[in-house]
């Protein structure tokens, strides 16, 4: 089994320092701190509420489509503070992709799905269109199931395949982050591992953050954890030594089901 190194012993892919978040007059992060290292898995934990989804959805600032949602503080990603009002959004999330709770296709057939994005960006050549279809169903683990049927829609694939699609269509962007929401809560266990075994591919060539309920997916797959409370940060680090010697009693109480 590899040996996992902390967030300090590697280069630091997003570095969020004391955010705080508002929706309207409504609180939800306190002063949240976190270092999210390149090609490495980091699990944000903790019980419904508290302030994970709030946080990853502030790495790519899909907050901002909330009426009356305001951040302080920074994270900064490629040398700059993405909160900034100079910030091109659609830019961020082309290198910053979200993977959502629920599989989301687009309602085209599966090779529209991988190519919409590239042709937004401006590729129109049919060979580096085909090019990049393939490439991303090959890393999302999905090519050998759907290569008889790209031009069939995408709705005919099972809940497990959709979700790999979405990934594919999301590293069709060439991300350097991929942002995962619960991106297993909807799927079997069969699927769920499927999913799994992807996201540790997945960080030799990308910066992954995965929100997650299930604390055994998180100890199981993930580099490092943040464990979240109350739009608190309660403890964050190697994922091996939370979840084997938590530092934070209210940590070891929420690991051991003697939360609340």
């Amino acid at each position: 089994m590899e040996m996992k190194e902390s967030a300090s012993n590697s280069e630091v892919a997003i570095d969020i320092q004391d955010v705080n978040l508002w929706y309207g007059e409504k609180q939800a992060l306190y002063d949240v701190s976190m270092k999210v290292k390149k090609n490495a898995i980091t699990a944000l934990i903790g019980p419904s509420g508290c302030g994970k989804s709030t946080l990853l959805r502030s790495i790519n600032r899909i907050n901002d489509l909330i009426d009356g949602c305001k951040i302080e503080g920074k994270i900064m990603f490629r040398g700059e503070n993405i909160c900034s009002k100079d910030t091109n959004v659609n830019d961020l999330r082309m290198k910053i992709g979200m993977v959502f709770q629920k599989p989301n296709p687009f309602p085209m057939t599966i090779r529209e799905n991988l190519t919409y994005g590239p042709k937004l960006k401006g590729i129109k050549d049919k060979k580096e269109l085909n090019e990049i279809v393939e490439s991303c169903l090959q890393k999302a683990a999905l090519y050998d199931e759907v290569a008889d049927r790209l031009d069939k829609s995408a709705f005919g694939l099972s809940g497990g395949q959709q979700q790999r699609l979405c990934i594919a269509r999301t590293l069709s962007m060439n991300p350097d982050v991929i942002l995962m929401d619960e991106p297993t809560s909807a799927l079997d266990p069969i699927a769920t591992s499927k999913i799994e075994d992807l996201a540790v591919q997945l960080k030799k060539e990308y910066t992954v953050i995965i929100v997650t309920h299930n604390m055994q997916q998180a100890s199981r797959i993930s580099d490092d954890t943040g464990f979240m409370y109350l739009g608190k940060m309660i403890e964050f680090g190697n994922t091996t030594s939370l979840f084997n010697k938590p530092k934070e009693e209210m940590t070891e109480r929420y690991l051991t089901g003697r939360f609340g």
